[in-house]
């Protein structure tokens, strides 16, 4: 629904206050104001919402670790998860501040297209979500689940029927609705929150001398074998090794936490958005901080950097430093709870993409640059099209099974997960058009946003100018290790996202005659919902117990 001026009245609770919004709107050739065909429902409730940001925790959080710290030893890997965990709040920080503002279908695609310029829009949803990489990300969790499961069965004969298996759950929780989607994600997030804050106190007891061998560890690891590892490319440069080795990890890191910028796009069918999304993003800072930095800090002081067992490629929670730890300590019941719990982790994180892989393509559809045939709902607002489409992508884990198959898989996985580093740069660049033209307009983001963060300044956004920065040298240096070993195939696989970032922008701007938006003209209020129509009024909470879940959740 467009609207024009108007001043907007504050509500009982704290998330607005009284402005006045410049009457820009767009022409409707953009398709900006998509509310008469936007079906999707507001159904999941506030915990759902403060749970979902730890959904696309994968395999990579709680297996990845250990090559992290073989690649760049504990203090290495500390310094290349504490950056990019920078890296990753900026992003989260600035598609928070703009789906406050904006909890409409589409999000950050949508976001660019509207307030950069549509070409840019389309180039960073179309080689991610539309032509495949959160649908390539389905099938590579649904793998992780199935090599898991190797832990007990390692019978090959069974692959492709728990492939299949996982594969047809992942996507029956998706077509049962969101409601479905967001109780089991609920559940399925507290497993994994549960299981790596328990992890994190066991490594704490080992290292500490609470284990059967009641050997007290401390830090004896960070001097032998030291606190950094090399990456092997420079073994004459010791220093320069070692530096390499830091940089192996920052990509590493980068693919971990990619996805934790995903909440916002469940931003439009959810309850009062503009407060649980506020919420959410404040949160994730404390998030970030203990489930990963001070994870793969406990790592770095429990397990050897040159532990041969890092080095190990299962697939299973046997690579898992944890693990390994557990297993020099003498304890022998954890490791296979550890595996289930990461199991449920992988699938989980297959179900969170596929969610939100459908519900790009479901904005795309309604704004016109994907086939309208993608934005049919049913009754109960689910865009059962764009969630058949994206999960027919999760069989894809089949190829698996085949080794010839599975190197061209791989050269998929490969090929589009630096993709991610593109959607992170968007963002932040879309967030810098976003704060000029709210300043341009005369709109007082802190009076007009539920979320506004203090480190985009009023004089300069840091934050987001901190995020472009260091997601385009993620992008840069994402297959430096070529350069030593020199391979077309990888060379090719790490960069040629680049070329078509770039040819998708010139394609759309060449063939569609798109502009890059000027600051006055920007549209911040077509098709953008009032908080009168997506907020009540907060219930604050009275029992004991109420406190505790509001705290919580």
């Amino acid at each position: 629904m467009s609207r024009a001026t108007q001043d907007v009245e504050k509500p009982s609770d704290e998330f607005t206050a009284n402005v006045t919004l410049q009457p820009v709107t767009a022409g409707p050739d953009h398709h900006f104001d998509v509310a008469s065909i936007d079906r999707v429902q507001r159904r999941l409730k506030q915990r759902h919402v403060q749970m979902y940001i730890a959904g696309t925790l994968g395999t990579g959080l709680f297996l990845g670790s250990g090559k992290a710290l073989s690649g760049a030893g504990p203090v290495g890997a500390l310094l290349a998860y504490a950056l990019v965990g920078t890296v990753a709040y900026s992003s989260l920080c600035s598609i928070g501040e703009m789906t406050c503002h904006a909890p409409i279908s589409g999000t950050f695609p949508h976001f660019a297209a509207r307030w950069v310029d549509p070409a840019l829009g389309f180039a960073v949803c179309s080689p991610r979500h539309f032509l495949p990489a959160h649908r390539i990300t389905v099938p590579v969790e649904i793998t992780g689940a199935q090599l898991l499961i190797t832990f007990w069965d390692s019978n090959t004969h069974h692959v492709a029927i728990y492939t299949t298996v996982i594969a047809c759950f992942v996507i029956l929780v998706n077509v049962f609705g969101v409601r479905w989607f967001g109780e089991s994600e609920f559940g399925f997030s507290l497993i994994k929150l549960s299981m790596i804050t328990g992890l994190i106190l066991v490594g704490l007891v080992i290292d500490l001398g609470g284990a059967p061998n009641h050997e007290r560890l401390g830090f004896q690891f960070w001097k032998n074998p030291g606190v950094f590892a090399g990456a092997g490319l420079e073994p004459d440069h010791i220093g320069l090794d070692r530096f390499l080795g830091i940089l192996s990890v920052l990509v590493q890191a980068g693919f971990s936490f990619q996805g934790m910028e995903l909440v916002a796009i469940a931003a439009s069918e959810t309850e009062n958005p503009r407060r649980n999304i506020a919420k959410a993003v404040r949160r994730v800072f404390y998030r970030i901080c203990i489930f990963y930095i001070l994870g793969v800090f406990i790592t770095g002081l429990i397990v050897p950097y040159n532990d041969p067992n890092l080095l190990q490629s299962t697939g299973t929670a046997a690579e898992s430093p944890y693990v390994i730890a557990m297993t020099r300590a003498g304890i022998k019941v954890l490791p296979s709870i550890i595996n289930a719990g990461v199991m449920t982790s992988a699938f989980s994180a297959s179900n969170s993409y596929l969610f939100c892989s459908s519900r790009i393509l479901y904005g795309l559809a309604l704004r016109g640059q994907a086939p309208r045939i993608f934005a049919h709902c049913t009754s109960n607002g689910l865009p059962i099209v764009a969630v058949l489409f994206a999960g027919a992508f999760a069989f894809l884990s089949l190829m698996n099974v085949s080794a010839g198959a599975a190197t061209v898989f791989n050269w998929l996985v490969n090929l589009t997960t630096v993709g991610g580093f593109f959607t992170w740069g968007t963002i932040n660049l879309t967030y810098l058009f976003f704060y000029r033209g709210f300043k341009a307009q005369g709109i007082n983001r802190k009076e007009q946003l539920n979320y506004w963060n203090p480190l985009q300044a009023s004089i300069f956004p840091g934050l987001a100018v901190w995020g472009v920065t260091w997601c385009t040298i993620l992008i840069l240096i994402n297959g430096f290790e070529v350069f030593w070993h020199f391979s077309a195939a990888n060379f090719l696989t790490s960069y040629v996202n680049i070329p078509i970032f770039f040819g998708l922008y010139a394609l759309w701007k060449i063939t569609k005659r798109t502009e890059v938006w000027k600051p006055e003209e920007m549209d911040f209020v077509t098709g953008i919902p009032t908080p009168e129509e997506t907020e009540e009024p907060e219930i604050p909470p009275n029992t004991f117990w109420e406190k505790v879940v509001a705290i919580l959740f």
